[in-house]
């Protein structure tokens, strides 16, 4: 059978015209219920909205094909996505996570199940001694962020999936930053992918959702149902939006790459700026990681000052005209934050400085305006 190529498949990837009036793009079938015909037989596949609702399974098809996975599911949010994942496991199982996460993530793994029995490790997945050290008969989940927020590191998915995959360890990937277009983990040797769907799948910063795709049927199944019974599932609306994203996500993320590139090395060669952390910078220290699992190096972008002061990254964040200060990212017009009094403030200091997280430390979203306003924006906000 031809298989699609991906973007065609963003397009017509598991889609299908509305049945009834032949719809091109599917309906927002904004209802709870569904009617039937005697008890327990419904008129077509509904019965309840929260269980499966017609927008909402376009939504997960597409995601299912774009990813390569057997299943999609949407959520109300990535953390969502995050937490119906993290019910698979009970007291005394053990998580192996990347030592540098979003701070939602950090957030939930720490606070949230600190007290449910769950045993969460912190480690640089390049240290793969290290990592492989950590793995016990009670480890059941392996979590990892490529590239990371906000530091931009990567980890080996192929490498890290044959250790998973030996000791039957589940292993999931957040693949937000790197979207489908530019990274596949589960044609690398993942279990299960995650999104934050709010960013590069939506891709206008007017929608919050999150996403699961998986690689086993079984596992699919599983996860539908802990969806289903504890509720956080995406609504039919923000679901026509988030597969609306979908749609432009190749001629979009081409663009953030192309900024990207631009934007770091400008970056690279100002005086003010100490460290600038790209994939697609030669100098990265993950730069050939990133050749090999990602065909491109994305849009996110994150840097230093030289002079290691907090008063510096504000003052220049407070500048800017063209890149809003702002929490998020992936959508099309370009954000800037400051990891460390924004997105990542729920990480204690000291953990944030042990890995990297300084005070002087930007975050920026390149969006797909002109390269030539971006670069201006940034040099006066220096001024």
């Amino acid at each position: 059978m031809y298989q699609m190529k991906f973007n065609t498949k963003v397009i017509h990837g598991g889609q299908h015209h509305e049945k009834v009036t032949g719809a091109v793009m599917p309906p927002v079938f904004q209802t709870s219920t569904y009617a039937q015909t005697s008890p327990g037989k419904p008129v077509g596949d509904y019965e309840y909205s929260r269980a499966a609702n017609p927008t909402r399974q376009a939504l997960e098809d597409a995601l299912a094909s774009i990813e390569n996975g057997t299943r999609g599911l949407a959520f109300s949010s990535g953390l969502a996505a995050t937490d119906c994942l993290l019910r698979l496991f009970k007291a005394g199982d053990e998580i192996i996570a990347m030592d540098d996460l979003y701070g939602g993530t950090y957030r939930m793994f720490t606070r949230i199940y600190k007290d449910s029995g769950l045993k969460f490790h912190f480690v640089d997945m390049n240290d793969i001694a290290k990592f492989h050290s950590l793995i016990n008969e009670n480890t059941k989940l392996v979590w990892v962020e490529t590239p990371t927020n906000p530091l931009m590191k990567l980890a080996d998915i192929q490498e890290i999936a044959k250790i998973t995959k030996e000791k039957n360890i589940l292993f999931a990937v957040d693949n937000t930053f790197a979207t489908p277009y530019l990274q596949k983990p589960l044609d690398l040797g993942a279990d299960v992918v995650m999104h934050s769907a709010t960013k590069y799948l939506g891709g206008h910063s007017d929608v919050i959702a999150g996403a699961l795709i998986i690689k086993d049927k079984a596992l699919g199944d599983e996860l539908h149902f802990k969806q289903f019974a504890t509720g956080a599932t995406l609504g039919p609306m923000d679901s026509f939006l988030v597969l609306r994203g979908i749609k432009t996500l190749h001629l979009r993320v081409q663009r953030h790459c192309e900024n990207g590139e631009k934007v770091a090395a400008f970056l690279s060669n100002h005086p003010e700026v100490e460290t600038v952390y790209y994939p697609g910078l030669p100098s990265h220290p993950f730069h050939n990681v990133a050749k090999k699992q990602m065909s491109g190096f994305g849009g996110m972008v994150s840097f230093t000052f030289k002079s290691g002061k907090k008063e510096d990254a504000v003052a220049f964040l407070e500048k800017l005209k063209v890149f809003t200060l702002a929490e998020s990212l992936g959508g099309v017009e370009s954000l800037a934050n400051h990891p460390a009094l924004m997105t990542h403030a729920s990480i204690p200091e000291d953990k944030r400085k042990e890995v990297g997280i300084t005070d002087d430390l930007v975050r920026l979203s390149t969006g797909v305006e002109d390269i030539d306003d971006l670069l201006a924006d940034i040099e006066q906000a220096f001024r």
